[in-house]
C-alpha cells in the first residue's frame, strides 16, 4: 500500500497530496506494540540496575531532602508545549477519525501556540540553562554499551548512575526535536493557504503543486511519527520507576533517595538553593 496520497493536477501531473491516513492506525498500534513488549521484559527478563557507586560522606551530607530539578519557567514551558501538542494531534486526527468540527482555526492557534514555546525554549535553555545537559557525552555512550554487554550475559563492570538525564531521555529529545521542526517548519508554510485572520497573508500560489503536496506528506509523516512519541512519553510517566521523574514536572524537585539511587552527584552536582543557576528543565 502506498503511504502516499497522490492526486492529478490541472496538467495531468501526479503530486503528493498527503499521506495516507491508514498511517495513524500503524502509529498507534506500533506505540501499543512497544508498551506491550517494555512491559514485559522489564516485569520478566531485565535484570535489576546495578551502579557503580562511590559517594564521599561529604557529598551525601550536602543532598537535601528535596533535590531541584525542574525550575518553575521549564515546568510552564513543559506543560504549555504538551497542551499545544494534544490539540494539534487530536485537531489533526480526530476528524479523520469520523469526527466532524471546524478544526482548522485550533489547528493553526495551536501551532503558533507550539512554536512560541520551542523559540522560548530554545533561547532560554542557551543562555539561562546547562545547554549541554540533554546531549549525550561519553560516559553515556560507555555506559551503554556496558548495560548491553550484560543484558546478554557478557562481562562488563556496572555503569555508573546517570547525569540529570539518562542517555535514552537524551535520545528521546533529539528525536522529537527533529519531528517538531519538521512540524512547524511545515506548518508555519502551510499557514500561508489558510485564513489566518490576518497574521498571515494568504498566498496558495507561494510553491508549486509538488513542493506543497511534499510539504503536507513531511507534515503528515511527522504527525503520525509524533503520536508514537507522544504515547511513549506518557507510558514512561507513569510507570512505577519513573513516577519520581514525573513528580518533579509538577513539583520541581525529586526525593534525596531516588536522586542517589538513579543520579550520579559527580555528574549532576546539586547546589545550595541561595547560590544554584537555574538548570535545564
Amino acid at each position: 500500500m502506498d503511504f502516499i496520497t497522490w492526486a492529478t493536477s490541472p496538467w495531468g501531473r501526479a503530486v503528493p497530496i498527503h499521506i495516507a491516513w491508514y498511517l495513524i492506525w500503524v502509529a498507534l498500534i506500533a506505540g501499543l506494540t512497544f508498551m506491550i513488549v517494555h512491559a514485559i521484559y522489564v516485569g520478566m527478563i531485565a535484570a535489576p540496575k546495578k551502579f557503580t557507586k562511590n559517594d564521599s560522606p561529604e557529598a551525601l551530607a550536602a543532598i537535601p531532602e528535596r533535590v531541584p530539578r525542574h525550575s518553575m519557567v521549564a515546568r510552564a514551558f513543559h506543560w504549555v508545549m504538551a497542551i499545544a501538542m494534544f490539540v494539534l494531534l487530536f485537531t489533526a486526527f480526530l476528524p479523520k477519525a469520523g469526527i466532524k468540527f471546524n478544526w482548522v482555526a485550533y489547528h493553526w492557534i495551536a501551532g503558533l501556540v507550539l512554536t512560541a514555546s520551542i523559540l522560548f525554549h530554545v533561547i532560554h535553555a542557551s543562555f539561562f540553562m546547562d545547554f549541554w545537559s540533554i546531549w549525550p557525552d561519553k560516559i553515556d555512550l560507555r555506559d551503554a554499551r556496558r548495560r548491553l554487554l550484560r543484558s546478554i550475559g557478557k562481562e562488563a563492570p556496572p555503569p555508573d548512575r546517570f547525569a540529570k538525564y539518562p542517555l535514552e531521555n537524551k535520545f528521546y529529545h533529539a528525536v522529537i526535536l527533529l519531528s517538531g521542526l519538521a512540524v512547524i517548519v511545515t506548518g508555519l508554510f502551510m499557514m500561508k493557504r489558510v485564513n489566518t485572520a490576518g497574521i498571515f497573508t494568504r498566498n496558495p500560489y507561494l510553491f508549486g503543486d509538488m513542493t506543497w503536496g511534499m510539504m503536507y506528506v513531511l507534515h503528515g509523516l511527522a504527525g503520525v511519527g509524533l503520536i508514537v512519541l507522544i504515547m511513549v512519553h506518557v507510558y514512561f510517566g507513569i510507570r512505577p520507576e519513573k513516577r519520581a521523574i514525573t513528580k518533579s514536572m509538577v513539583f520541581g524537585w525529586m526525593s534525596r533517595d531516588f536522586y542517589l539511587e538513579e543520579h550520579d552527584p559527580q555528574r549532576w552536582a546539586i547546589e545550595k538553593p541561595s547560590t544554584t543557576r537555574e538548570e535545564r528543565g
